[in-house]
Protein backbone atom coordinates (compact mmCIF):
# COMPACT_ATOMS: atom_id res chain seq x y z
CA UNK A 1 0.00 0.00 0.00
CA UNK A 2 0.93 3.19 -0.56
CA UNK A 3 -0.27 6.67 1.60
CA UNK A 4 -0.67 10.12 -0.39
CA UNK A 5 -1.37 13.03 2.06
CA UNK A 6 -3.19 15.70 0.77
CA UNK A 7 -3.76 18.61 3.32
CA UNK A 8 -4.94 16.96 6.54
CA UNK A 9 -6.44 14.20 4.73
CA UNK A 10 -4.38 10.62 4.05
CA UNK A 11 -5.99 8.50 1.19
CA UNK A 12 -4.59 5.05 1.40
CA UNK A 13 -4.55 3.33 -2.08
CA UNK A 14 -3.99 -0.18 -3.21
CA UNK A 15 -1.05 -0.92 -5.57
CA UNK A 16 -2.47 -1.93 -9.30
CA UNK A 17 -0.63 -4.78 -10.70
CA UNK A 18 -2.49 -4.98 -14.04
CA UNK A 19 -0.72 -7.94 -15.15
CA UNK A 20 -1.50 -9.72 -12.17
CA UNK A 21 -5.02 -12.05 -13.08
CA UNK A 22 -7.16 -12.71 -10.62
CA UNK A 23 -10.23 -14.56 -11.21
CA UNK A 24 -13.75 -13.12 -10.57
CA UNK A 25 -16.17 -16.32 -9.24
CA UNK A 26 -19.68 -14.72 -8.69
CA UNK A 27 -21.82 -18.25 -8.13
CA UNK A 28 -24.82 -16.64 -8.37
CA UNK A 29 -26.02 -13.63 -10.29
CA UNK A 30 -28.94 -12.83 -8.54
CA UNK A 31 -29.49 -8.99 -10.02
CA UNK A 32 -30.94 -10.72 -13.76
CA UNK A 33 -34.05 -10.92 -11.36
CA UNK A 34 -33.62 -6.88 -11.39
CA UNK A 35 -32.62 -6.35 -14.87
CA UNK A 36 -36.01 -4.50 -16.92
CA UNK A 37 -38.96 -3.37 -15.44
CA UNK A 38 -40.79 -5.85 -16.99
CA UNK A 39 -38.85 -8.48 -15.28
CA UNK A 40 -39.26 -6.76 -11.74
CA UNK A 41 -42.29 -6.80 -12.61
CA UNK A 42 -42.88 -10.61 -13.00
CA UNK A 43 -41.59 -11.19 -9.96
CA UNK A 44 -42.96 -8.56 -7.76
CA UNK A 45 -44.55 -10.15 -4.82
CA UNK A 46 -46.92 -7.77 -3.17
CA UNK A 47 -49.12 -4.92 -4.48
CA UNK A 48 -50.63 -1.96 -3.69
CA UNK A 49 -54.75 -1.73 -5.07
CA UNK A 50 -57.20 0.95 -4.47
CA UNK A 51 -60.07 -1.40 -3.53
CA UNK A 52 -57.87 -3.05 -0.92
CA UNK A 53 -57.42 0.59 0.29
CA UNK A 54 -59.88 1.95 3.05
CA UNK A 55 -60.20 5.81 3.45
CA UNK A 56 -61.21 7.19 6.96
CA UNK A 57 -63.72 10.49 7.07
CA UNK A 58 -64.24 12.77 9.01
CA UNK A 59 -68.21 13.96 8.81
CA UNK A 60 -69.64 17.27 10.38
CA UNK A 61 -73.06 18.76 10.86
CA UNK A 62 -74.56 21.83 8.63
CA UNK A 63 -73.96 21.84 5.19
CA UNK A 64 -71.72 23.25 2.42
CA UNK A 65 -68.70 23.20 5.16
CA UNK A 66 -65.10 22.16 4.87
CA UNK A 67 -62.73 22.48 6.87
CA UNK A 68 -59.18 21.62 6.75
CA UNK A 69 -57.58 19.88 9.66
CA UNK A 70 -53.85 21.94 10.21
CA UNK A 71 -52.41 18.77 11.65
CA UNK A 72 -53.18 16.50 8.67
CA UNK A 73 -52.22 17.82 5.22
CA UNK A 74 -54.69 17.57 2.81
CA UNK A 75 -57.70 16.03 5.33
CA UNK A 76 -60.60 17.94 6.04
CA UNK A 77 -64.10 17.58 7.94
CA UNK A 78 -66.86 17.16 5.71
CA UNK A 79 -70.63 17.93 5.64
CA UNK A 80 -72.58 15.43 4.25
CA UNK A 81 -73.61 17.18 0.88
CA UNK A 82 -69.24 17.50 0.99
CA UNK A 83 -68.67 14.20 2.04
CA UNK A 84 -70.94 12.66 -1.18
CA UNK A 85 -69.09 14.60 -3.53
CA UNK A 86 -65.82 13.10 -1.46
CA UNK A 87 -67.00 9.17 -1.73
CA UNK A 88 -68.08 9.70 -5.35
CA UNK A 89 -64.82 11.10 -6.09
CA UNK A 90 -62.98 7.96 -4.41
CA UNK A 91 -65.34 5.58 -5.87
CA UNK A 92 -64.31 6.81 -9.08
CA UNK A 93 -60.49 5.95 -8.21
CA UNK A 94 -61.38 2.60 -7.72
CA UNK A 95 -61.56 3.06 -3.81
CA UNK A 96 -64.54 0.46 -2.98
CA UNK A 97 -64.49 1.07 1.33
CA UNK A 98 -64.67 4.14 3.99
CA UNK A 99 -64.65 4.52 7.29
CA UNK A 100 -66.69 6.89 8.78
CA UNK A 101 -66.18 9.19 12.15
CA UNK A 102 -68.49 11.62 13.36
CA UNK A 103 -67.32 15.22 14.45
CA UNK A 104 -69.89 16.26 17.64
CA UNK A 105 -70.50 20.00 18.69
CA UNK A 106 -69.63 20.47 22.22
CA UNK A 107 -72.49 21.28 23.03
CA UNK A 108 -73.77 17.76 22.31
CA UNK A 109 -71.55 16.10 24.44
CA UNK A 110 -71.72 14.69 27.74
CA UNK A 111 -71.00 12.20 30.29
CA UNK A 112 -72.92 9.32 29.08
CA UNK A 113 -72.38 9.60 25.08
CA UNK A 114 -75.79 10.10 24.92
CA UNK A 115 -75.46 11.63 21.00
CA UNK A 116 -74.13 8.12 20.28
CA UNK A 117 -77.60 6.76 20.32
CA UNK A 118 -80.15 8.95 19.45
CA UNK A 119 -81.80 8.48 16.48
CA UNK A 120 -80.80 10.36 13.16
CA UNK A 121 -77.84 11.12 14.73
CA UNK A 122 -74.95 12.51 12.48
CA UNK A 123 -73.30 8.76 11.88
CA UNK A 124 -76.25 7.56 10.99
CA UNK A 125 -77.22 10.13 8.61
CA UNK A 126 -74.26 10.20 6.71
CA UNK A 127 -74.67 6.04 6.49
CA UNK A 128 -78.29 6.53 4.91
CA UNK A 129 -76.75 9.20 2.48
CA UNK A 130 -74.31 7.49 1.06
CA UNK A 131 -75.86 4.59 0.83
CA UNK A 132 -78.90 5.84 -0.64
CA UNK A 133 -76.10 7.35 -3.69
CA UNK A 134 -73.78 4.96 -3.77
CA UNK A 135 -75.02 1.58 -2.43
CA UNK A 136 -71.78 -0.36 -3.91
CA UNK A 137 -69.46 0.77 -1.38
CA UNK A 138 -68.91 -0.17 1.77
CA UNK A 139 -68.88 2.12 4.76
CA UNK A 140 -67.66 1.17 7.66
CA UNK A 141 -68.39 3.00 10.82
CA UNK A 142 -66.26 3.74 14.16
CA UNK A 143 -68.20 2.38 17.05
CA UNK A 144 -66.56 3.84 20.59
CA UNK A 145 -67.67 7.04 22.92
CA UNK A 146 -65.01 8.83 22.81
CA UNK A 147 -66.25 11.53 19.77
CA UNK A 148 -69.75 11.65 22.14
CA UNK A 149 -68.56 12.40 25.58
CA UNK A 150 -67.25 15.67 27.21
CA UNK A 151 -64.94 13.37 29.27
CA UNK A 152 -62.91 11.72 25.45
CA UNK A 153 -62.89 8.48 26.80
CA UNK A 154 -64.06 5.51 24.61
CA UNK A 155 -66.45 4.38 27.72
CA UNK A 156 -68.88 5.02 30.38
CA UNK A 157 -66.63 6.51 33.42
CA UNK A 158 -67.73 6.26 37.48
CA UNK A 159 -67.33 9.08 39.63
CA UNK A 160 -63.77 8.31 40.27
CA UNK A 161 -62.78 8.03 36.40
CA UNK A 162 -62.94 4.71 35.58
CA UNK A 163 -64.30 2.73 32.91
CA UNK A 164 -67.38 0.87 33.34
CA UNK A 165 -66.63 -1.83 30.86
CA UNK A 166 -69.80 -4.07 30.92
CA UNK A 167 -71.91 -0.71 31.18
CA UNK A 168 -70.49 0.51 28.07
CA UNK A 169 -71.19 -2.88 26.00
CA UNK A 170 -74.71 -2.43 26.13
CA UNK A 171 -74.61 1.64 24.54
CA UNK A 172 -71.83 0.22 21.79
CA UNK A 173 -74.42 -2.63 20.90
CA UNK A 174 -77.01 0.40 20.51
CA UNK A 175 -74.59 2.61 18.46
CA UNK A 176 -74.02 -0.37 15.91
CA UNK A 177 -77.98 -1.22 15.64
CA UNK A 178 -78.22 2.08 14.33
CA UNK A 179 -75.57 2.32 12.31
CA UNK A 180 -76.51 -1.26 10.54
CA UNK A 181 -80.28 0.23 10.49
CA UNK A 182 -78.66 3.18 8.55
CA UNK A 183 -77.14 0.68 5.96
CA UNK A 184 -73.41 0.16 7.46
CA UNK A 185 -71.84 -2.77 6.34
CA UNK A 186 -69.39 -3.01 9.01
CA UNK A 187 -69.23 -2.24 12.54
CA UNK A 188 -65.56 -1.33 13.66
CA UNK A 189 -65.61 -1.45 17.61
CA UNK A 190 -62.48 0.59 18.19
CA UNK A 191 -63.33 0.87 22.17
CA UNK A 192 -61.17 -2.04 23.92
CA UNK A 193 -63.51 -2.82 26.25
CA UNK A 194 -63.41 -6.22 27.32
CA UNK A 195 -66.39 -8.56 25.37
CA UNK A 196 -67.37 -6.15 23.45
CA UNK A 197 -67.08 -8.17 19.76
CA UNK A 198 -69.51 -10.86 21.19
CA UNK A 199 -72.08 -8.36 22.61
CA UNK A 200 -72.50 -6.81 19.07
CA UNK A 201 -72.52 -9.59 17.59
CA UNK A 202 -75.46 -11.13 19.62
CA UNK A 203 -77.53 -8.04 19.77
CA UNK A 204 -76.77 -7.85 15.68
CA UNK A 205 -78.15 -10.84 15.07
CA UNK A 206 -80.95 -11.00 17.06
CA UNK A 207 -82.10 -7.22 15.45
CA UNK A 208 -82.25 -9.72 11.87
CA UNK A 209 -78.76 -8.01 10.84
CA UNK A 210 -76.97 -11.38 10.65
CA UNK A 211 -75.43 -10.11 7.14
CA UNK A 212 -73.67 -7.11 8.99
CA UNK A 213 -70.05 -7.74 9.50
CA UNK A 214 -67.47 -6.80 12.72
CA UNK A 215 -64.41 -5.46 12.37
CA UNK A 216 -62.68 -5.96 15.34
CA UNK A 217 -59.35 -3.12 16.65
CA UNK A 218 -58.14 -6.48 17.76
CA UNK A 219 -54.55 -5.14 18.96
CA UNK A 220 -54.88 -1.23 19.45
CA UNK A 221 -52.23 0.05 21.55
CA UNK A 222 -51.94 2.96 23.38
CA UNK A 223 -49.54 5.15 20.91
CA UNK A 224 -48.73 8.61 20.78
CA UNK A 225 -49.48 8.18 16.98
CA UNK A 226 -52.95 9.43 17.37
CA UNK A 227 -52.75 12.58 17.95
CA UNK A 228 -53.63 14.56 15.11
CA UNK A 229 -56.55 12.20 14.68
CA UNK A 230 -57.65 13.30 18.39
CA UNK A 231 -57.25 17.21 16.92
CA UNK A 232 -59.32 16.06 14.22
CA UNK A 233 -62.47 14.85 16.11
CA UNK A 234 -61.78 17.06 19.23
CA UNK A 235 -61.76 14.39 21.34
CA UNK A 236 -58.47 13.91 23.68
CA UNK A 237 -59.32 12.74 26.96
CA UNK A 238 -59.89 15.70 29.64
CA UNK A 239 -58.03 13.22 32.43
CA UNK A 240 -56.18 10.62 32.19
CA UNK A 241 -55.01 8.20 29.38
CA UNK A 242 -56.43 5.05 27.87
CA UNK A 243 -53.85 2.58 28.66
CA UNK A 244 -56.11 0.99 30.95
CA UNK A 245 -57.69 -0.20 27.81
CA UNK A 246 -55.55 0.39 25.24
CA UNK A 247 -52.82 -2.22 24.94
CA UNK A 248 -48.98 -1.65 26.15
CA UNK A 249 -47.07 -0.57 23.41
CA UNK A 250 -44.09 -3.19 24.57
CA UNK A 251 -46.35 -6.19 24.34
CA UNK A 252 -47.02 -8.66 21.34
CA UNK A 253 -48.50 -11.54 22.99
CA UNK A 254 -50.78 -9.49 24.29
CA UNK A 255 -51.93 -8.27 21.23
CA UNK A 256 -52.08 -12.04 20.11
CA UNK A 257 -54.52 -13.15 22.58
CA UNK A 258 -56.51 -10.07 22.47
CA UNK A 259 -56.98 -10.70 18.39
CA UNK A 260 -57.53 -14.94 18.82
CA UNK A 261 -60.16 -14.04 21.65
CA UNK A 262 -62.00 -11.01 19.22
CA UNK A 263 -61.84 -13.91 16.76
CA UNK A 264 -63.55 -16.21 19.11
CA UNK A 265 -65.95 -14.17 19.86
CA UNK A 266 -66.97 -13.63 16.02
CA UNK A 267 -65.17 -11.00 14.91
CA UNK A 268 -65.35 -11.59 10.39
CA UNK A 269 -62.08 -8.87 10.56
CA UNK A 270 -59.03 -7.99 12.74
CA UNK A 271 -57.10 -4.64 12.97
CA UNK A 272 -54.24 -3.74 14.25
CA UNK A 273 -53.50 0.00 15.01
CA UNK A 274 -50.92 1.67 14.24
CA UNK A 275 -49.44 -0.31 11.80
CA UNK A 276 -45.73 0.78 11.14
CA UNK A 277 -44.69 0.73 14.13
CA UNK A 278 -46.82 -2.66 14.88
CA UNK A 279 -45.14 -4.30 11.60
CA UNK A 280 -44.21 -7.39 13.75
CA UNK A 281 -47.83 -7.74 15.31
CA UNK A 282 -49.93 -7.61 11.83
CA UNK A 283 -47.26 -10.79 10.96
CA UNK A 284 -47.48 -13.04 13.95
CA UNK A 285 -51.58 -12.39 14.05
CA UNK A 286 -51.52 -13.35 10.30
CA UNK A 287 -49.60 -16.36 11.49
CA UNK A 288 -51.87 -17.64 13.99
CA UNK A 289 -55.54 -16.54 12.79
CA UNK A 290 -57.25 -17.34 9.96
CA UNK A 291 -59.54 -14.17 9.57
CA UNK A 292 -58.55 -11.00 6.92
CA UNK A 293 -56.36 -8.81 8.73
CA UNK A 294 -56.22 -5.07 8.37
CA UNK A 295 -53.95 -2.32 9.59
CA UNK A 296 -54.67 1.45 10.23
CA UNK A 297 -51.74 3.80 8.85
CA UNK A 298 -52.62 6.55 11.73
CA UNK A 299 -53.01 9.35 11.73
CA UNK A 300 -49.39 10.39 13.13
CA UNK A 301 -48.05 7.98 10.56
CA UNK A 302 -49.00 9.81 7.79
CA UNK A 303 -48.75 13.48 9.05
CA UNK A 304 -45.30 12.18 9.59
CA UNK A 305 -45.16 11.57 5.73
CA UNK A 306 -46.82 14.82 4.80
CA UNK A 307 -45.27 17.38 6.83
CA UNK A 308 -41.91 16.28 5.75
CA UNK A 309 -42.65 16.07 2.29
CA UNK A 310 -44.46 20.00 2.58
CA UNK A 311 -40.36 20.72 4.00
CA UNK A 312 -39.08 19.24 1.02
CA UNK A 313 -37.13 17.11 3.00
CA UNK A 314 -38.68 13.80 1.32
CA UNK A 315 -40.68 12.49 -1.65
CA UNK A 316 -44.01 12.17 -0.01
CA UNK A 317 -45.99 9.76 -2.76
CA UNK A 318 -42.68 7.21 -2.76
CA UNK A 319 -42.37 7.47 0.98
CA UNK A 320 -46.12 6.91 1.45
CA UNK A 321 -46.10 4.08 -1.14
CA UNK A 322 -43.15 2.43 0.97
CA UNK A 323 -44.91 2.62 4.05
CA UNK A 324 -48.33 1.02 2.41
CA UNK A 325 -46.00 -1.58 1.09
CA UNK A 326 -44.83 -2.90 3.85
CA UNK A 327 -48.07 -2.78 5.44
CA UNK A 328 -49.14 -5.35 2.79
CA UNK A 329 -45.96 -7.23 3.25
CA UNK A 330 -46.27 -7.46 6.58
CA UNK A 331 -49.62 -9.53 6.10
CA UNK A 332 -52.16 -7.29 5.70
CA UNK A 333 -55.33 -7.55 3.36
CA UNK A 334 -56.85 -4.28 3.67
CA UNK A 335 -55.20 -1.13 5.13
CA UNK A 336 -56.84 2.01 6.52
CA UNK A 337 -55.23 5.35 5.50
CA UNK A 338 -55.75 8.44 5.40
CA UNK A 339 -53.64 8.46 2.19
CA UNK A 340 -55.92 6.49 0.46
CA UNK A 341 -57.66 9.55 -2.24
CA UNK A 342 -53.35 10.01 -2.81
CA UNK A 343 -52.40 6.52 -3.27
CA UNK A 344 -55.20 5.76 -5.24
CA UNK A 345 -54.50 8.33 -7.60
CA UNK A 346 -50.87 7.36 -8.20
CA UNK A 347 -51.94 3.89 -8.91
CA UNK A 348 -54.53 5.48 -11.47
CA UNK A 349 -51.59 6.87 -12.98
CA UNK A 350 -49.70 3.63 -13.21
CA UNK A 351 -47.49 4.06 -10.86
CA UNK A 352 -45.59 1.21 -9.63
CA UNK A 353 -42.68 0.78 -7.29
Amino acid sequence: MRVVTKGFAMLIQPSLNLEKKIPILVDKRLRRNRRTPAIRALVQENYLQAQQLVAPLFILEGRNREEPIASMPGISRLSIDLLIQKVIKLYELGIRAVDLFPVISADAKDTFGSEAIREGNLLQQAVYEIKNVLPELCVMVDVALDPYTDHGHDGLVDDKGAILNDATLEVLARMSILAADAGADIIAPSDMMDGRVAHIRKVLDAHGHIEVSILAYAAKYASAFYGPFRDALQSAPKFGDKKTYQLNPANSREGIRESLCDEEEGADFLLVKPALAYLDLIYRIKEVSHLPIAAYHVSGEYAMIMAAAERGWIDGDRILAESLISIKRAGADFILTYGAERMAELLKSGWNF
